[in-house]
């Protein structure tokens, strides 16, 4: 039974849930009592709300009708077949809806919450720039607060309730709970694609015809895809980020607490823990909650101390508090959980949490460097001058170049902290040098609240700049929300530097939590080292799962991408359509805004669905082919499927990078030479830039993000189907 006492600090995730729910409600009325502008910028926000809540109806529906289907087989699976019931059941099945209704939920408060501040931040823009700032920061915190509340309270309340109500023992309860990191990782990976299709084809199409074509401003109210561009940022960089960081959180809390359910199952005679050795597996939810606490005092000391004040400063200074918070939580809670217990040395797992803030940092610094006002950015900007194609070459080889700093420090972060649990206990063990991995990925996402704030901050500054340009508020209104739109920009692509690293970690943690489970489910006495041991991709059967696992990231992010380009036609040809007769430009009619969103809507709901099964069927069909058809005296289907996992991880990480920063900065090229660089606005240069960023939209709101979520998918499937391949 779970007792909340100072030996295993669960009472934080009450408290910190308490706290959090507490602190949103207190922003939430804050903002929605602010003033909401003139009518005319009212009306342009109705119809923000309008299409993106539209999108939002039909998007969820699609998901849910998935989920019910797979529930119904995972329930069915159980019964059918007895040898199977204890991984595959209706508690995996309840906990795979909750979890697939939680991130959905995620989705929808990030949307909701966006479309709401938008507004109001462009109406505080008329005051000044602290004004401004506060409501789109506070209002991209209560995005950032209830998807992390969600995430924590939403597992835990999960676990406590299979684990008390239903009196199961901690290793079944544990195969049940994996069910809801499937569920998240499921929604999160439509709700990234969707609204990434959404977001690019529209905003490919506003860029293309408006702004080469037509010559005419970003936001120009005249352009007939404005609004549904304006819809995409909050579905696919509210929406779709919001599940993302939701299933991060929930999958990776799961798998660390699978490998600390791998140092409870350890015979006594080999180790002597005590009573506090279910602290393993209670760990990741208290530190998530300790970091939750952390976020929201991070998230309170963010201000402008005057109007002149630099943005990017003040939220550096909140991300820096937050850290510094986190580290002391992580010491502290690393020495109450487990410095009582004979034989571990907690200060080494102390160490391997900070390794792994290390990494997150030097990651986004990474990240800065080759998408921010750069070397790389400027160069790719420099080969705009001679034309489009030279743009696209240096941008590609930007990309590829920009994976290899993340690999090197990966690496680093992996190993150390691998060697800093192997020595934690005497004598060395390698389960433990597992569970230094986990910490280090815990520790890492204990900050992913005040990250999301930032990251939901984007969009909401984006928004409230198209709606000052359309509604023509003076130009010192449009500054100011210029001004946060450059940082939004910045700390956009700073948290995608973040997701990529924590899915680089994470996905290692859930591939190991695979192997706990194979462990478990073998029909002999076995360990979670034994299992990953027989991984040998020397051997042909398992390197052909790792080749399938290669080829299913390039196949992935292949439809990710044509989806944005068949998507991105319709609407370039719809907007050329309502320009050709001359009569938008000339003022004598309104464009058609709506036929642009249902455009964007139909074609993200159409093309999403059979991306975002491939990673759900293969692994699969995959093992199961595996199992049937070969020969018992060869049978390597868990295994091979292990390798599918690794290489597809290792593909993915390195896919995501290419594309994120490839995408980042060609996007930050073209806003170089819009600052007056090489010519200007409406130069050659500028065309080229265009194109160029027009390349890479789907690489890095669409694909790029996508794989985050997909490498994590893999695992978290594999995590509840693994008995089907033994």
């Amino acid at each position: 039974m779970i007792e909340f006492t100072m030996d295993n600090l669960l009472f934080m995730v009450p408290i910190a849930s308490v706290l959090a729910l507490a602190v949103a409600f207190i922003f939430y009325k804050q903002i929605f009592s602010l003033d909401k502008g003139t009518p005319e910028m009212q009306a342009i926000s109705d119809k923000i709300e309008e299409g993106a809540m539209a999108y939002l109806r039909q998007q969820y529906k699609t998901i849910g009708i998935i989920a019910v289907i797979v529930a119904v087989v995972i329930a069915v699976v159980g019964l059918l077949f007895e040898d199977f019931e204890d991984y595959l059941n209706y508690k995996v099945a309840i906990a795979f809806v909750i979890g697939a209704a939680f991130s959905i939920l995620s989705g929808f408060i990030g949307m909701k919450v966006s479309v709401n501040s938008n507004i109001r931040t462009a109406s505080a823009a008329r005051g000044s720039l602290d004004a401004a700032f506060k409501t789109s920061f506070r209002g991209g915190a209560i995005s950032g607060i209830a998807v992390s509340l969600l995430s924590l309270a939403g597992l835990f309340l999960v676990f406590y309730v299979y684990y008390i109500w239903c009196d199961e023992s901690m290793t079944t309860t544990l195969h049940s709970v994996v069910g809801y990191a499937f569920g998240a990782s499921m929604a999160a990976l439509f709700a990234q694609l969707g609204g990434g299709i959404y977001t690019k084809a529209a905003d490919v199409g506003a860029d293309l015809v408006g702004k080469v074509e037509a010559g005419i401003p970003e936001d120009d109210p005249r352009n007939p895809a404005v609004i549904a561009d304006l819809v995409g940022d909050n579905v696919g960089d509210c929406a779709g980020r919001g599940a993302d960081i939701f299933e991060s959180t929930a999958a990776e809390i799961i798998g660390a607490m699978v490998i600390g359910l791998a140092i409870f199952n350890i015979p006594l005679a080999e180790f002597t823990f005590g009573a506090n050795v279910a602290n393993f597996v209670f760990f990741p939810l208290v530190l998530i909650a300790f970091g939750l606490i952390a976020s929201l005092i991070g998230i309170f000391c963010v201000r402008l101390p005057s109007e002149d004040a630099d943005v990017i400063k003040a939220l550096n200074l909140g991300y820096y508090i937050t850290i510094a918070l986190v580290i002391v939580a992580l010491f502290l809670t690393t020495f109450l959980m487990f410095g009582d217990i004979e034989n571990v040395k907690w200060l080494y797992f102390a160490f391997a949490g900070l390794v792994g803030i290390a990494l997150g940092l030097i990651i986004v610094y990474v990240t800065q460097y080759y998408t921010g006002d750069h070397k790389p950015v400027k160069t790719i900007a420099e080969q705009s001058e001679s034309g489009p194609a030279t743009n696209v070459i240096m941008g590609l080889s930007v990309g590829l170049e920009s994976t290899v700093l993340p690999v090197i420090f990966i690496g680093i972060a992996l190993v150390a902290s691998f060697l800093l649990g192997y020595y934690a206990v005497d004598g060395g063990s390698s389960i433990f040098g597992l569970y230094g991995t986990a910490v280090a990925t815990i520790a890492m996402l204990a900050s992913s609240a005040f990250i999301l704030a930032e990251d939901t901050f984007g969009p909401i500054t984006d928004n409230a700049g198209g709606i000052a340009e359309m509604s023509n508020q003076p130009s010192e209104v449009r500054d100011r929300t210029d001004k946060l739109d450059a940082v939004g920009n910045t700390t956009k692509a700073l948290t995608k530097g973040y997701a990529m690293s924590s899915a680089a970690l994470a996905a290692f943690l859930l591939f190991a939590a695979y192997f706990e489970i194979v462990a478990e489910a073998v029909p002999y006495p076995s360990t979670i080292i034994d299992e990953m041991d027989k991984v040998i991709l020397g051997d042909p059967l398992i390197f052909v799962g790792g080749l399938i696992g290669a080829g299913l990231v390039f196949f992935f992010a292949s439809l990710a991408i044509r989806a944005v380009g068949s998507a991105a036609g319709e609407m370039v040809q719809e907007v050329r359509n309502q320009f050709a007769d001359g009569k938008i430009m000339a003022g004598e009619k309104e464009p058609d805004y709506a036929s642009c969103v249902t455009i964007a809507t139909q074609s993200a709901l159409k093309q999403m669905v059979v991306p975002a099964l491939l990673p759900i069927l293969t692994p699969i069909v995959f093992g199961l082919i595996y199992k049937l058809v070969l020969p018992e005296e060869l049978a390597c289907a868990p295994y091979a499927v292990g390798g599918l996992i690794m290489v597809a991880t290792i593909v993915g990480i390195l896919m995501a990078n290419f594309l994120n920063n490839g995408g980042g900065a060609w996007d930050n090229a073209k806003k170089y030479i819009e600052e007056g660089h090489h010519g200007g606005k409406k130069s050659p240069a500028h065309a080229a830039a265009v194109v160029g960023d027009t390349v890479g939209d789907p690489f890095k709101d669409t694909a790029g993000p996508s794989i985050h979520v997909l490498v994590k998918l893999l695992s978290t499937i594999c995590l509840v189907t693994a008995v089907l391949y033994i």
